[in-house]
């Protein structure tokens, strides 16, 4: 049986402005055009998971029970404004701890994958990183890049770093949305 496509969303610098390392649901400031395109891609059903480093656990920055109470009112607040989020995977650990869920590794690419029934080549991974767009191309996905509101010059570096390159650059991320919607209806 072939699973079905999904689209992963990165979440500080994609859906939420990045404060790093978020610890209060309170400061949770959504990107504008986020809603917008969640919203789309909820409406045509496509399944939406969020997949996001979250080392600040590790850190000691905040524990594991504040970032589950973060992502409630984010999952919470996104309802409200008729976006179903299927679910979030995230990494705790530190950038050096060698695990597999550390993006851009895959692992919580393949645990979504195993645990909804998800056909990770037929997917799309948006972020505002090209570790995002490696995590992407890890699993045969597409990546689709949309830098955070105010940092184009770091994503421009980080493009010229890499030698992975997006499969699409998009402005904002309704825009995102649109272009992968767009790809999904063709395959239907």
């Amino acid at each position: 049986m072939v699973g079905k496509p999904a689209v992963f969303v990165d979440r500080d610098g994609t859906i939420c402005f990045d404060k790093h390392y978020l610890a209060d649901p309170a400061g949770l400031e959504f990107i504008p055009t986020v809603v917008d395109g969640l919203r789309k891609l909820t409406k045509a059903g496509v399944p939406i998971i969020i997949v996001t480093n979250q080392s600040g656990v590790a850190r000691g920055y905040f524990t594991e029970g504040t970032l589950v109470k973060i992502h409630k009112e984010l999952v919470k607040i996104l309802e409200k404004q008729g976006v179903s989020i299927l679910d979030i995977f995230y990494c705790p650990h530190m950038p050096d701890a060698g695990c597999d869920c550390r993006k851009p590794a895959p692992g919580l690419l393949i645990r979504a994958s195993k645990k909804h029934g998800i056909e990770l080549s037929k997917s799309y991974v948006i972020g505002d990183r090209m570790m995002d767009v490696e995590l992407a191309h890890k699993v045969n996905a597409k990546g689709v890049l949309v830098p955070e509101p105010g940092d184009q010059c770091g994503t421009d570096k980080e493009i010229t770093a890499s030698k992975e390159k997006p499969d699409f650059m998009a402005g904002n991320f309704s825009e995102a949305a649109d272009w992968a919607l767009s790809r999904l209806k063709q395959k239907v």
